[in-house]
C-alpha cells in the first residue's frame, strides 16, 4: 500500500516526459541563402518544370507590367530575391530573374518545412507556382487547392523581389 502513490507519480512523471518529446525535426532544403533583395546582373538559368493551376483565386498584389524606373535598357538581366516568408508550416524565399519587363525564371531560393509531408507539397506545387508566375507575369497567380498558405507565401516573396527590381 506504501508503494502505490510512488508507483502513481511515477507513471505520471513518465507519461508528461514522452508526451514532451520532440517527434521530428524541421526538415530544412536551401538553394541559396537568402539575401536582402537588392537587385543584381545575372544570365538568366532554366530551371524548375511547369504545371496545372488550381481554382481561381489572385493571391499578392500588382505585378510586373513594366520597368518603371527607366533607366534600364531594353534586353538587360536582372534578378532579384524576395523576402523571406513565413507560412503555416514553414518559410520559403523566391528569386525572380528579369530580362526587360518580362519575367524570364522564377526559382526557389531557400525553403524551410516543418515536417516531411509539408516538404513533398511544397516540392509538388512550387512547379506550379513558378508555371503560374511565368504565365502571369506577375504575382498575381491562382491558388494551388491544398496548398494554400504556400501559394500566399511564395505569390508575397515574388512581389518582394519585384518591387527590389522596381517592376
Amino acid at each position: 500500500m506504501r508503494r502505490s502513490p510512488i508507483v502513481v507519480i511515477a507513471t505520471i512523471a513518465g507519461v508528461a516526459g514522452v508526451l514532451s518529446y520532440p517527434t521530428s525535426k524541421p526538415h530544412t532544403v536551401v538553394a541559396s541563402p537568402p539575401t536582402a533583395g537588392s537587385p543584381t546582373t545575372s544570365t538568366p538559368a532554366n530551371s524548375g518544370s511547369s504545371g496545372a493551376s488550381g481554382p481561381n483565386r489572385a493571391a499578392g498584389s500588382s505585378g510586373a507590367a513594366g520597368n518603371g524606373t527607366g533607366s534600364s535598357a531594353k534586353g538587360r538581366t536582372r534578378s532579384a530575391t524576395g523576402k523571406v516568408i513565413a507560412f503555416g508550416y514553414g518559410q520559403l524565399s523566391v528569386r525572380v530573374t528579369m530580362t526587360g519587363t518580362r519575367i524570364t525564371n522564377v526559382s526557389l531560393a531557400s525553403l524551410s518545412t516543418i515536417d516531411s509531408y509539408s516538404q513533398q507539397i511544397a516540392q509538388q506545387v512550387v512547379p506550379m507556382l513558378r508555371h503560374e508566375v511565368l504565365s502571369a507575369q506577375s504575382a498575381r497567380i491562382q491558388l494551388i487547392s491544398g496548398a494554400s498558405y504556400t501559394t500566399d507565401a511564395y505569390a508575397t516573396s515574388v512581389q518582394a523581389a519585384l518591387a527590389s527590381l522596381h517592376a
